[in-house]
């Protein structure tokens, strides 16, 4: 985001392996048209700002976004011409925003350096491309026992020749390689001094990332000695001029050591990005054997550089006692409320029973259920008179006539169930016709049996009906009319906050069903008054 926002302002795209990250960062507040099928080539910052290109909407214009993902060229047309049209939503912007604050400088804080005893070919590699490392602990972390064949005799890197050096890792990283227990196979070459000793950790840390490493290498399809090929091409020899040229050398001396490690920069830029296609990507392993057959380097420099490297990182933070976990959830909870705002701690019990009602009126789909961000979104409504006559034609009630489509329809596919479609003729259609009056009768008797059954249980007790207005008769308790009873209306909003706040009481302030619901729907309830006094 600076870097797009500082002159020559170029626009810059930012993927990890799970994808576009700033979208996973900012989920929640995504149009519903953007999903992975269609992201690629969308994401960008552009002059200091997040930018989505969106889909087309109208006809008749130079050029619109394709609905599938556009390409580089047509995508850094959009955003010269008509940003203004790709200015992501401020929600997503601030979401994104948040969370990439104190960035580039909080980094360092992420980072763990350890010592490791690595064969010299990785320490070079690691010069050049210090991010390899995480492929190779995902290398290591991941492996298999396919994997661990390659590892029997160590081809591209023999322990035979190693040396003591720093390694950065992130602290995910790290941990991945720390945590792993790994006992090297006997013919690999790699033995490990006494737990006791001082140096096991490098020489265990140094063992695993050799193995992560070798593995990467023995998944490398392409022959280094075709990478080599392309240096001594026309294409190579015109961009090596092009950059004496431009003085990239600085004046420095052929075949000096500066010179050398500015030429081995520029063979690699140039491998990895003049030569690349744009729809190929170079694998991990092809790019260490490149930089070890196009990287010099010296054992005994390396052995020199060993006997005064700096202190390694302590790693206390590995280990977090119950208390600390305590604390760095209790800071994260607080930060989460306090970027709330007054207005979105107000809550009502009309409102949790509005979200509760919108959320269960969306239609979900094999993705999975949509969460209502307010009950204004989607208005539910709920018409009594209709539902009434609908219990009243299932009931059995007076103004009843007869059931509906649907509902008969269900009856006959019970009635018919044991018959094949096939034998199905014109007079068993005409007999099914004649079946409602039949099964009307049977579904009200099945009805009025299970009212029988319920009248003796405490079901009906469990929940909290509304206040009659007249009394009931004195003859409903008798068992006899228990199916003439005009049963007390149950009030559904009641019991469901009541369910709720049960819930969310029983939750005793840690997440739960309750809170992860209403939460996702936009409503925050406050904490439990009752039990933090009696806490207290």
């Amino acid at each position: 985001r600076e870097v797009t926002a500082t002159p020559p302002r170029p626009s810059c795209s930012v993927q990890d392996n799970d994808g576009e990250f700033l979208l996973i960062e900012a989920a929640d507040f995504l149009p519903k048209w953007l999903n992975p099928d269609n992201s690629d080539n969308r994401v960008f910052f552009y002059k200091g700002e997040l930018h989505i290109i969106p889909l087309p909407e109208t006809e008749g214009k130079e050029w619109e976004p394709p609905v599938s993902s556009p390409t580089i060229s047509q995508a850094l047309a959009f955003l010269s011409t008509r940003s203004e049209e790709s200015l992501a939503a401020v929600p997503i912007r601030t979401a994104v925003y948040k969370r990439i604050s104190g960035y580039p400088e909080k980094i360092q804080t992420l980072f763990h350096r350890a010592h490791c005893y690595l064969p010299a070919g990785i320490v070079a590699v690691l010069k050049q491309r210090p991010s390899l490392v995480a492929a190779a602990v995902q290398a290591f972390y991941l492996r298999d026992p396919v994997d661990l064949r390659a590892c029997r005799t160590f081809k591209t890197f023999p322990p035979a020749k190693r040396v003591m050096t720093v390694v950065t890792f992130t602290k995910c990283l790290y941990a991945q390689l720390v945590q792993q227990k790994f006992v090297p196979d006997r013919r690999s070459g790699y033995t490990l001094p006494l737990p006791s000793d001082p140096r096991y950790k490098a020489h265990e840390l140094g063992m695993k990332l050799a193995h992560g490493f070798e593995i990467l290498c023995s998944k490398c399809k392409v022959s280094p000695a075709s990478k080599t090929s392309v240096l001594s091409g026309p294409l190579w020899e015109r961009f090596l001029s092009s950059l004496k040229e431009k003085n990239y050398f600085k004046g420095e001396m052929e075949g000096s050591a500066k010179y050398k490690e500015l030429l081995h920069k520029a063979e690699d830029y140039f491998q990895h990005s003049v030569t690349k296609p744009e729809s190929s990507e170079l694998s991990p392993g092809d790019e260490i054997l490149t930089l070890l057959q196009t990287t010099t380097f010296d054992l005994k420099e390396f052995e020199k550089e060993a006997a005064c490297l700096p202190a390694e990182d302590d790693d206390s933070w590995l280990e977090i006692s119950p208390d600390e976990l305590d604390q760095m959830l209790k800071e994260t909870t607080n930060q989460s409320h306090a970027s709330s705002n007054e207005e979105e701690q107000k809550y009502d019990l009309e409102t949790v029973v509005e979200s509760m009602k919108a959320f269960v009126s969306k239609v979900s789909t094999h993705e999975g259920a949509e969460m209502p961000w307010s009950s204004d979104e989607a208005h539910v409504t709920f018409d009594v008179e209709s539902f009434t006559n609908a219990l009243d034609r299932i009931l059995g009630g007076e103004d009843s006539e007869e059931l509906d489509s649907d509902d008969l329809d269900e009856e006959e596919e019970l009635e018919f169930s044991d018959e094949d479609d096939e034998d199905l003729d014109v007079e068993n259609q005409s007999q099914a016709q004649k079946a409602p009056n039949k099964d009307t009768g049977s579904l009200r008797s099945i009805m009025k049996e299970m009212d029988r059954e319920l009248a003796h249980t405490s079901v009906g007790r469990s929940f909290t009906t509304q206040k009659k207005a007249a009394t009931m008769s004195q003859n409903a308790g008798h068992d006899s009319e228990a199916e003439d009873t005009e049963l007390t209306p149950v009030d559904v909003d009641m019991n469901l906050v009541d369910n709720l706040l049960e819930s969310y009481s029983a939750q005793a302030g840690l997440a739960g069903p309750a809170s992860n619901i209403l939460q996702s729907m936009g409503v925050h309830l406050p904490d439990n008054a009752d039990r933090i006094c009696s806490n207290k």
